[in-house]
C-alpha cells in the first residue's frame, strides 16, 4: 500500500465575510464532494479560527501535487472556487482587484513531526 502524505496548509477569509463562509459549507456540493474523494482527497478537514478569519486544512492522500491538478481539471471546481473567491484575502497585492481563489491563496505548511 503506497505511503500517504499528509498536507496541511492555511488560508485567510476577510474577516467580514466569516459567517457567510461558514453557511456556504452547510451544503457543500455533493459532486464537489464526489470530485475530492475521486481526486484523491482524503480524509479532508477544515479548521477556522473566528477572531481573524484563518482557515487551517488537512488532508491525506498518495500524492498532493496529483490530487490538485485532478481537481483543478474539474469543471465543478472552477465553479465552486469562483463562488468561495469572495470570502478570501488576496495572496498579494497584486491580486486585490479579482477575487482571490483559494486554490491560489493556500500555503501549504511543513510537516516537521509526526506521532501515530
Amino acid at each position: 500500500m503506497p505511503e500517504r502524505q499528509r498536507v496541511c496548509f492555511v488560508m485567510h477569509l476577510k474577516p467580514e465575510r466569516v459567517e457567510d463562509y461558514l453557511e456556504a459549507h452547510t451544503t457543500v456540493w455533493p459532486e464537489m464532494l464526489d470530485a475530492l474523494g475521486e481526486a484523491g482527497w482524503n480524509n479532508y478537514s477544515l479548521f477556522l479560527r473566528r477572531d481573524d478569519g484563518m482557515i487551517v486544512g488537512y488532508l491525506e492522500t498518495e500524492d498532493f501535487a496529483r490530487a490538485t491538478a485532478a481537481m483543478e481539471a474539474t469543471d465543478v471546481n472552477a465553479r465552486w472556487q469562483a463562488q468561495m473567491s469572495q470570502y478570501f484575502l488576496p495572496a498579494n497585492t497584486a491580486d486585490c482587484a479579482a477575487g482571490a481563489n483559494p486554490d491560489t491563496v493556500r500555503s501549504e505548511l511543513l510537516e516537521y513531526f509526526h506521532l501515530d
